[in-house]
């Protein structure tokens, strides 16, 4: 009978795998970085574009959905009320719950900020006035609530608000604050109770979420923080890896500044690092090593003002990185980087790429031009390789992330969220 009953754990366990395996549960998706093991991507459209499978109305802002268990989850909100969490059926796109709760508050480019992440039973999401909630997905009900800002002495919010894709890494969620009394926090997941919290920020409150990467086969939290000034001026910011565990910081840099960072860092491979950003940062390629006496060594490989993202961080291909780089200064569209620093490419105006979110499955980029367009790119490092495009979206500040699970596309404008069939 144990036997069986084994046999039988071990069959519904593949099961599960199998039918979950495509999900997208998090910031950027499973690996936290645009990418997609989905297989069978379209690679021609009708001139409509993909089919249509349903729309669903959302409210303003730059919150991106994401896919677990065939539920979509959003954060949605209404600047005059608070947030909402929805959550969809992914098949017809018919609400089946929400959770909300008041958090009224204006903010330069009001709406929406974040991405919910889900584990396990619980979804989480952060709100632009810095509430924290763990939701269960049965019950629907909190498990337990925090402000990652008002916990801190966060006193007047940032001119964007806060803009925290919380991160799962084992027993922990980690965001991070950067109030004047701390930098990053890590919460017990199930509980909320705080583990560890890292020094302050030495520059001023940026917009940069926690990733991982890897060096030497070691998992380091990267944490950039906002410069003071901008350009030739600009001063303060710095790059720091932590422990993940415990919150120590292991090593920092301090030669990119950026005065309102967004993206974060891109494990760009074999201990290297990739910064990103707007407002004259550009972009720095940095490698971190460590020494025999168990220090760590930072060094400094290229730095290049013809790269770099303005919102979401770059995408990395076959050792090129493909990013909208339309940002202040510049209009470059969407541009191809090869690991050495080198621009391959750029569109410019013509298509224009403006801050829009994309997807690397299949070996094919899906890309939301910002504005109303999709595009479906073969990227490579020869040329600009458009396959197909399709206008699908209400013209505006169409910034969001998107995602792909089940071979179904979520894209949203700032009135509708769709989900489109891009796979055969």
């Amino acid at each position: 009978m144990k036997a069986n009953v084994k046999f039988l754990t071990v069959i519904v366990s593949l099961a599960l795998a199998y039918t979950f395996a495509g999900d997208w549960p998090g910031y950027l998706g499973p690996k936290r970085d645009s990418t997609s093991a989905e297989k069978g991507l379209l690679r021609i459209w009708p001139k409509e574009g993909p089919k249509i499978l349903w729309t669903a109305p959302v409210g303003i802002g730059y919150g991106g959905p994401v896919v677990s268990g065939g539920k979509v989850y959003l954060l949605d909100r209404d600047d005059t009320v608070g947030d909402n969490l929805r959550c969809l059926d992914f098949a017809k796109g018919t609400e089946l719950w929400n959770f909300a709760y008041d958090a009224p508050g204006k903010f330069n480019h009001p709406g929406s900020r974040t991405t919910p992440i889900v584990d396990g039973n619980n979804v989480y999401t952060c709100g632009p006035l810095g509430d924290l909630y763990c939701i269960n997905t049965s019950t629907h009900k909190p498990v337990w609530n925090k402000n990652i800002w008002k916990d801190f002495g966060g006193e007047q919010l940032p001119v964007w608000a806060i803009t925290q894709n919380p991160l799962i890494y084992g027993n922990l969620l980690i965001a991070a604050p950067q109030t004047s009394q701390v930098g990053v926090v890590a919460y017990d997941k199930l509980t909320g109770e705080v583990k560890w919290k890292s020094e302050a920020p030495s520059g001023k409150v940026g917009y940069v979420s926690p990733s991982i990467v890897k060096v030497g086969g070691e998992n380091h939290l990267v944490m950039i923080t906002a410069s003071l000034g901008r350009g030739r001026t600009a001063s303060g910011g710095t790059v720091s890896g932590i422990d993940p565990l415990s919150g120590k910081v292991l090593w920092t840099y301090s030669n990119w500044q950026c005065a309102i960072p967004v993206p974060h860092a891109v494990d760009a491979g074999e201990g290297r690092v990739l910064l990103t950003g707007g407002y004259s940062a550009g972009a720095a390629m940095i490698k971190v090593e460590k020494k025999v006496d168990g220090s760590y060594g930072v060094t400094e490989l290229f730095k290049t003002i013809d790269f770099g993202s303005h919102t979401q961080p770059p995408i990395l291909y076959k050792d090129h990185f493909y990013s909208q780089y339309t940002i202040n200064e510049r209009s470059d569209g969407l541009v191809c980087m090869s690991m050495e620093g080198q621009i391959k490419w750029k569109t410019g105006e013509a298509p224009a790429f403006n801050k829009g979110g994309s997807v690397l499955a299949d070996g094919l980029l899906l890309s939301v031009d910002g504005n109303k367009m999709l595009y479906l790119i073969d990227p490579d490092p020869s040329g600009f390789k458009p396959l197909a495009s399709a206008e699908l979206l209400e013209p505006g500040e169409n910034w969001a992330p998107i995602a792909l699970a089940d071979g179904k596309l979520l894209i949203r404008d700032q009135k509708f969220l769709k989900c489109l069939m891009v796979a055969k």
